[in-house]
C-alpha cells in the first residue's frame, strides 16, 4: 500500500501530483536487484527541483536504505512510498534505476515483465557490450534510456553519469591498493628512522584515473601517470604528478566525443615494451583504460607482473571489461609472482551513499532536461536525448547500438516496430 506525504491517492489508484493543478510525471525509484548493489538512483535532496517541474516521485520501500536513506527521508521531501516493486512500475510513467537490464545481468530480466509499452527507463544498460539485452528491452516497446552514452558536450556536464561514478572508483581503487600493499603511501620521518612514500603508476589519466591520481598524492604517494591521450599531460601535472611520456606516435588517440579510441595490437605492442621498466618500478599499479563498447586493451603482461617487487599491488578497474593486466581475475584477488592483482567490480557500489548523491544528482538533471511543462517531451534534434535515447516504439534507434547489432542504418523519421530480431 502506498504512503503518502500529502493528499490521498487519486481514484484510479495512481499518486496525486505535488504540484496543485496541472499535469504531472510518476517518477519511479525501485530497489536495486543486482547482488551486493547498494546504491540507489534517487537521493531525498534531489526530489524538490522534480516536484517544482512537475514530476511526482514513488519510491519502492525500503529502495534507499542499503545506501544511507531511509523512506521517511524520502517522505520528507515529498516522495510516496509504493510497497511493492511491481507497484512502482505499474504506476511510473519514468522507471529510473542505477543497473536496468543489460548492465544487471543477473537478476535485470526479471523486470522485462513489468515494463509498459511507451514507459520511459532511464539508467545504466551497457547498450554496446549487451546488445541483445537491448532488443528485449526494445521488444517491450519501452523507451530506454541509457545514461552512459551521454555526448560529452558543455551543456550534458551535469548529466554526466559516468564520469560522476568514475570519480568514486578512481578514490575507491587508491583505498584498495593502500589497504593491500605492505608499505604505507606517504613518506614519514621518525625517531627510528625514515619511511620512504610508496610509488603509484595510474594508467589512463580519464575522470577515475585523475581521481586515483589525486587520492594517491593525498595519501603521501609518489604519483606517476600514462595516458595514450597526450593532451591529458596538463591534467596529471596540474595534480602533482607526473607524465610518463612514451615515444609512440597516438595521432588519433581519442574521438570527437573526448573518449579513447582503441588501437591496434602492434600499438599495444610497443607501448607494453616501454611500459615495462615503469611498471616494475611501481610498488602499486592502478589500471583504468577502457574503451566505450569494447574489451579493455592488455597493458600489464604477465612477465612486467613477474617484474615487479614482492608485494607489489595491481588494482585493475577495467576488470569488468576483460581487465587490463593479463592475469585479471574480474571480482578477485589474485596472488602471481608475489604481487597482488585487484579485479575490481562495482567499486562505485561500494561507497553508495555518496555515489547515489552524485548520480542521482545528474540522473534528476536529466530527467528535468525531458520534462516540460509536467509532461515528458522527447525532442529527437536535441542531441543529448538523441544520443542516449536507445529504443523507442519498439525500434533499436540508437545508431551505435544498431550497428553492433548489425543492423541497417535506419532512414530519418521512422517510427516501424522491432520485434524479436526484427530490425
Amino acid at each position: 500500500m502506498m504512503r503518502e506525504e500529502r493528499g490521498r491517492p487519486s481514484k484510479n489508484g495512481h499518486p496525486r501530483s505535488q504540484r496543485s493543478g496541472g499535469p504531472t510525471v510518476i517518477v519511479g525509484v525501485v530497489k536495486e536487484s543486482y547482488p551486493g548493489e547498494r546504491r540507489v538512483a534517487l537521493v531525498p535532496s534531489v526530489l524538490p527541483p522534480l516536484g517544482k517541474s512537475g514530476c511526482t516521485v514513488l519510491v519502492e520501500a525500503g529502495a534507499g536504505a542499503a545506501a544511507g536513506y531511509p523512506d521517511a527521508l524520502y517522505v520528507e521531501k515529498g516522495a510516496q512510498i509504493a510497497a511493492t516493486r511491481a507497484q512502482v512500475f505499474a504506476s511510473a510513467e519514468a522507471v529510473v534505476q542505477v543497473l536496468c537490464y543489460g548492465a544487471n545481468d543477473r537478476t535485470g530480466r526479471d523486470d522485462l515483465p513489468l515494463l509498459r509499452r511507451d514507459q520511459v527507463l532511464m539508467g545504466f544498460l551497457r547498450p554496446l557490450a549487451s546488445p541483445q539485452s537491448v532488443k528485449e528491452i526494445a521488444s517491450a516497446g519501452v523507451t530506454a534510456f541509457a545514461v552512459e552514452l551521454m555526448p560529452r558536450i558543455t551543456r550534458a556536464q551535469s548529466m554526466d553519469a559516468l564520469s560522476a561514478m568514475a570519480t568514486v572508483v578512481g578514490y575507491k581503487a587508491v583505498l584498495l591498493a593502500a589497504a593491500a600493499l605492505p608499505r604505507m603511501f606517504p613518506m614519514v620521518m621518525t625517531a627510528a628512522g625514515t619511511i620512504t612514500p610508496a610509488r603509484v603508476l595510474v594508467i589512463g589519466a580519464g575522470v577515475a584515473g585523475l581521481q586515483a591520481v589525486a587520492t594517491a598524492r593525498r595519501l603521501g604517494a609518489l604519483v606517476s601517470a600514462y595516458d595514450v591521450r597526450p593532451a591529458v599531460k596538463e591534467q596529471v601535472q596540474s595534480l602533482g604528478a607526473r607524465f610518463v611520456e612514451l615515444p609512440i606516435d597516438t595521432p588519433d588517440a581519442q574521438d570527437a566525443r573526448g573518449y579513447a579510441v582503441a588501437q591496434d595490437e602492434a600499438f599495444y605492442r610497443r607501448q607494453r615494451e616501454l611500459m615495462a621498466r615503469v611498471v616494475a618500478e611501481s610498488d602499486v599499479v592502478i589500471t583504468t583504460a577502457a574503451v566505450p563498447g569494447k574489451k579493455a586493451p592488455v597493458l600489464v603482461t604477465a612477465d612486467m607482473v613477474a617484474g615487479m617487487a614482492p608485494g607489489s599491488v595491481i588494482v585493475d578497474v577495467a576488470a569488468e571489461q576483460g581487465g587490463n593486466c593479463e592475469l585479471t581475475r574480474a571480482g578477485e584477488h589474485v596472488d602471481a609472482h608475489g604481487v597482488t592483482i585487484i579485479g575490481a567490480v562495482n567499486l562505485a557500489g561500494t561507497v553508495p551513499y555518496h555515489a547515489s548523491q552524485l548520480y542521482a544528482k545528474v540522473v534528476s538533471t536529466f530527467v528535468l532536461h525531458l520534462v516540460k511543462d509536467g509532461a515528458l517531451a522527447l525532442d529527437p534534434e536535441d542531441e543529448i536525448t538523441r544520443e542516449t535515447l536507445v529504443t523507442r516504439g519498439g525500434n533499436v534507434v540508437q545508431p551505435r547500438v544498431r550497428e553492433v547489432l548489425g543492423l541497417a542504418p535506419r532512414a530519418a523519421g521512422t517510427t516501424g516496430a522491432v520485434r524479436g530480431g526484427a530490425g
